[in-house]
């Protein structure tokens, strides 16, 4: 069984709720395949994208930059959070 990729785009509405904008199989996590992605939801009518928050995916920054053009963007606070107890003893040190 071959690995896939699974893309998924969450939005927040006016009303402050999450709303699954689309998702998307692809063969890897490339660029390519995000920025196709994103692409077809801009097809599919997604406009006033403000902020987009995301893993540190090289790939789906660029995309984000590309197709979104000006948007800012924000780092994933799951991931934040991971980096940062990655670099935290995993027990505590006896003093």
């Amino acid at each position: 069984m071959a690995s896939r990729a699974v893309l998924v785009a969450i939005g927040v509405n006016d009303q402050g709720e999450r709303v699954v904008l689309g998702v998307d199989v692809a063969d890897k996590e490339l660029e390519s395949s995000w920025r196709a992605f994103m692409r077809s939801l801009v097809e599919g009518g997604l406009r006033g994208v403000q902020l987009a928050i995301s893993d540190a995916h090289e790939g789906l920054r660029q995309s984000i930059q590309a197709v979104f053009n000006g948007v800012s963007g924000q780092g994933c606070y799951v991931h934040f959070t991971r980096n940062v107890l990655s670099h935290c003893p995993s027990r505590p040190r006896a003093s």
